[in-house]
């Protein structure tokens, strides 16, 4: 996936917040939804020759492990972060679905590094971005950003509602 992380990040930040209104659910949401692509930056430094999914970072055992990790010790020690981090390695797991849909992943790393993905996308362009943006995978994409575009506007037009009302 290339655009839609973000907006599924907002989607699942407001689904999370009719459960735990805060606004660190949606900070949470939002970060976790866009943490595994943090490897860009080893990505690029080098030149890219390695393709960043290679990376820990893309590695679903590794958001798993941190969760069962982190999450007992926000709870015992934070507790009010809980909620928060709960919704960040959701989204950061979600992520990783995303990614799988038309891109290889290892979802077994460290311990196997079989590329899972559903859909390979064909290079049929000089350019990747191209491949990827005119093959019909990305449509799911513009879907979920239009569906986060009208959830935002949906409650913007709510929340002016009430207040006006008031």
């Amino acid at each position: 996936m290339l655009i839609a992380h973000l907006p599924a990040g907002y989607i699942l930040g407001t689904a999370a917040r009719r459960r735990a209104s805060s606004v660190a659910v949606m900070a949470a949401a939002l970060i976790g939804s866009v943490a595994p692509d943090f490897d860009m930056i080893y990505f690029y430094a080098p030149g890219g020759r390695v393709h960043h999914h290679a990376y820990v970072t893309h590695w679903p055992l590794f958001w798993l492990v941190s969760a069962i990790l982190i999450l007992p010790l926000l709870k015992w020690l934070r507790p009010a972060w809980l909620a928060a981090g709960c919704v960040f390695f959701a989204a950061a797991m979600l992520h990783m679905v995303m990614d799988t849909i038309a891109a290889p992943l290892f979802w077994l790393a460290p311990f196997s590094f079989h590329e899972f993905e559903l859909v390979r996308v064909p290079a049929t362009h000089a350019s990747w971005i191209m491949s990827f943006l005119l093959h019909w995978t990305f449509l799911l994409e513009i879907s979920i950003c239009l569906s986060a575009l009208a959830l935002f506007l949906m409650r913007r037009r709510r929340a002016e509602a009430g207040r006006s009302a008031a």
